[in-house]
């Protein structure tokens, strides 16, 4: 079976955690351990999130007294999936001895006119307290929004359309690699209508709405999106908080999700098992291979009562 993994962001950094490269390898030596067991018997293409380590970069790269101007999130976005890709390919390369594995930079396209330019939704980086999230996006030029726990910045997060390499992806498959690719939703780019040539865009993919499309595009059998629940929630956070084991994609799109969580997920989920009449599940990462097996998560499915 053909499988494509998304992974959450927390799966790399957990929330309040510092971002030393030594927590994200002890964190990845975890995700590896999960995935082992999937890939000894699928075929994997791994996605992930890049939201800390973007945030990181973008803090560390506005107050780099040798930059005129901060990198823009376009080449941030590719330095996270080089990092990234890094760490997650040597670290399944130790894990799998013999399996071909390969880590590419990837690129989305996006549309210029997309509405999501002007309405930030994307968390990236840490969370701060309301003053000092306040004094930041006054100094800096940010969009702010309330996140769990406090307040965090939020940048465009334009629709993919095209994913630039999925013919690469779909050869280095075909030769029995494990490909880790789309990180972070791939690298946003715009395509001249005429010429074809790419250029980069200040916004960062959700990588959920990515690995969906992706999943289509290799015609994949299944789509697991890992974070760090083990299942989606009616009334998260309520007392009348109730897990869901099974949907499909439009009871799925009735629970309102939050954009800024799990809505992404659910979207993603839905449209896969739409276009395709595949399996996605939405759950926690230790539990992947029982995921795939029907032991755990959530699972959504085609609608086959056509009601």
């Amino acid at each position: 079976m053909r499988i494509v993994v998304a992974l959450g962001g927390n799966a790399l950094l957990h929330r309040g955690e510092r971002p030393d490269a030594s927590v994200q390898q002890h964190n990845i030596d975890r995700v590896a351990g999960a995935l082992a067991a999937l890939a000894h018997e699928h075929e994997l293409v791994i996605t992930h999130g890049n939201g800390p380590q973007i945030g990181l970069l973008a803090v560390e790269s506005a107050t780099d007294p040798a930059l005129s101007a901060p990198y823009p999130l376009d080449l941030l976005g590719a330095q996270t999936e080089g990092m990234i890709g890094s760490l997650l390919g040597r670290t399944l390369h130790n894990a799998l001895p013999g399996r071909r594995i390969a880590a590419l930079v990837t690129h989305t396209v996006v549309q210029a006119d997309d509405p999501a330019f002007e309405r930030p939704t994307k968390f990236v980086g840490q969370v701060y307290p309301g003053d000092a999230a306040k004094s930041l996006a006054r100094k800096r030029g940010w969009h702010i929004a309330r996140d769990t726990g406090g307040w965090r910045r939020v940048v465009p997060s334009p629709a993919p359309e095209r994913i630039v390499e999925t013919d690469t992806i779909h050869d280095l498959l075909n030769l029995g690699t494990l490909v880790v690719c789309a990180g972070g939703g791939g690298v946003p780019v715009t395509a001249d209508r005429d010429t074809g040539a790419l250029t980069g865009v200040e916004a960062v993919i959700d990588k959920d709405l990515t690995a969906a499309l992706l999943a289509e595009d290799l015609k994949a059998d299944f789509l697991l999106i890992l974070t760090d629940v083990p299942h989606v929630y009616e009334g998260y956070g309520t007392p009348d908080q109730r897990p869901v084991l099974d949907a499909t994609p439009e009871a799925l799109r009735r629970g309102g999700f939050p954009d800024g969580s799990m809505g992404p997920k659910a979207e993603a989920a839905a449209r896969f098992v739409e276009h395709t009449g595949g399996l996605a599940a939405i759950g926690a990462l230790d539990a992947a291979y029982e995921i795939v097996h029907g032991r755990a998560g959530t699972l959504i499915r085609p609608d086959l009562t056509g009601s």
